[in-house]
């Protein structure tokens, strides 16, 4: 089951934007930021998705890092064993 599928209609916590793949479609980006699918394409579509949107082919394609760091999620460090 993919990432994007698992979230459902629900709001993303932050745990599921830290476990998010590399690059995420428009709808569920649009779930971080509490705006509905038709909004959200039209933003993707002028450029004004308020962050990095990939263009693939036909579809578009969100930069999770680029989500996280718009809405102010930071990635915890892992930390290195004690030598």
């Amino acid at each position: 089951m993919s990432h994007e599928a698992s979230t459902g209609p629900q709001e993303l916590t932050v745990g599921n934007l830290l476990s998010l793949p590399p690059t995420i479609d428009v709808e569920t980006a649009a779930k971080a930021f509490g705006i509905g699918r038709t909004t959200a394409y039209q933003l993707a579509r002028s450029g004004e998705f308020p962050c990095k949107v990939v263009r693939a082919g036909r579809s578009f394609r969100v930069v999770t890092a680029d989500l996280r760091r718009v809405l102010g999620v930071e990635q915890p460090v892992e930390q290195a064993p004690a030598a």
